[in-house]
């Protein structure tokens, strides 16, 4: 297997781990009831599990895979979840064999005509593909939104890559070769201290090639501003907002 995948995420692995959060229960359900049958589920780039774990309550299998051993040494077992070291576009899994396929926060880091002709491999009958992702933009407060923005657009501007423009347009942008299928919308909220608030940006592409290009860490001054403006309160809510492209596998 190639090492040649875009690998941003293992250098903060621990930290994903921590701070990465999981996706809406509701959510998954919605999409696993797509599916023809609960047999079996295929989430590629798995990171640390993030979907996998909560997707194993709706399929007797979850197949979870992803090109970094560091993220999935980081993954928490589970019964029904079998983790595998594999790039996206290179699976073992056999031929229609996979009910769902899902791919959370990762599908514009794959080079798609390959990944798709995997996708089309493994794919039972009516079987259904599922990419979503939130953006680069948290909303927690008017005080605190405007921090987050400017270090987001000018202090990690110029070490995002050119990926990031296809989640800005929503994935809408990207190849998607299957009969679409509407999802209705959903948020990710939690109530984040200001150390998971940091902590979560850390993990992000750009706050890593930050790291590497310039050996200093861009936390710093971003934890700086927003505990002057965090006030009282522990934890602040954040809203995450989802987008999504589903379809069915022809």
């Amino acid at each position: 297997m190639g090492r040649d995948f875009p690998d941003h995420f293992s250098v903060t692995a621990d930290a994903y781990a921590r701070f990465r959060p999981r996706y809406p229960q509701p959510l998954l359900a919605r999409l696993a009831a797509l599916a023809p049958s609960s047999a079996c589920c295929w989430d590629v780039a798995t990171g640390s599990g993030q979907a996998a774990l909560a997707l194993a309550e709706h399929f007797d299998l979850v197949v979870a895979t992803d090109a970094s051993a560091r993220q999935l040494a980081c993954a928490p077992p589970h019964p029904r979840v079998e983790y595998r070291i594999e790039e996206a576009e290179h699976s073992s899994l056999a031929a229609a064999s996979v009910d769902l396929v899902t791919v959370a926060a990762a599908l514009h880091w794959f080079a798609l005509p390959a990944f798709y002709a995997e996708v089309r491999r493994v794919a039972r009958p009516g079987a259904v593909f599922a990419a979503w992702s939130y953006g680069v933009h948290f909303d927690v407060a008017p005080e605190l939104d405007p921090i987050l923005a400017h270090h987001t657009e000018v202090v990690l501007g110029p070490y995002w890559t050119d990926a990031l423009r296809h989640v800005r347009t929503g994935y809408r942008e990207l190849e998607f070769p299957f009969a679409e299928i509407d999802v209705p919308p959903a948020t990710i909220t939690v109530e984040w201290t200001l150390d998971q608030v940091v902590g979560t940006i850390g993990t992000w592409s750009a706050s890593n090639i930050f790291r590497t290009r310039t050996g200093q860490d861009p936390a710093a001054s971003l934890r700086q501003q927003l505990a002057a403006a965090w006030g009282p309160a522990e934890a602040r809510t954040v809203n995450m907002p989802l987008f999504f492209r589903v379809g069915r596998i022809s």
